[in-house]
């Protein structure tokens, strides 16, 4: 038994690190084209761009699975590929595969679109104080702060006198 594990095992290893090798590879083929917002309301607008076609290169875009069309992707300044087209207010929400194909190499890559009801609500940061009762609501009054520190000391002290008198065998 243990003369056919040792075999089967490092062959399960080689094939594992093989297709750990080939995923990259794999999914260096698709989803290369970014969507932004990558998830949007029907009627919004929505940036597309690649870096697939090459510097300066060109691609078409087809946005026709959630309604839009055709899209045409051009290099501003030799830059990545770049378009921009708008779903349609009657689009139904879902998640869209659009695909664009370079213009020389025929290179296809996609990208997803998520269309929704409601927009993506940005970051809100929050503002002033919580109210959770009067804590710290009275103010920093000098008299009752002394008043406070007093009261702590006279405990302590008294703590303290008790468990001296305690450790002696005084009683209590």
């Amino acid at each position: 038994m243990r003369r056919t594990a040792r075999p089967l095992t490092g062959t399960a290893l080689v094939v594992a690190a093989a297709a750990l090798a080939a995923a990259p590879a794999y999914g260096a083929q698709t989803g290369e084209l970014e969507l932004s917002p990558a998830s949007v309301v029907p009627g919004g607008q929505v940036g597309v761009r690649t870096a697939a076609c090459g510097t300066g290169g060109t691609a078409t875009g087809d946005a026709g699975a959630v309604g839009a069309g055709v899209l045409h992707l051009a290099a501003e300044r030799g830059q990545d590929a770049t378009g921009r087209f708008r779903v349609p207010p009657g689009a139904q929400p879902g998640t869209y595969e659009i695909v664009a194909t370079c213009a020389g190499s025929g290179r296809r890559v996609t990208g997803d679109l998520a269309v929704t009801l409601t927009p993506a609500r940005e970051q809100v940061h929050p503002r002033g104080s919580v109210k959770t009762g009067v804590g710290g609501a009275l103010g920093p009054d000098p008299v009752q702060t002394a008043a406070g520190v007093t009261a702590l000391a006279v405990a302590a002290a008294g703590g303290t006198w008790l468990l001296h008198r305690r450790a002696r065998g005084d009683g209590i």
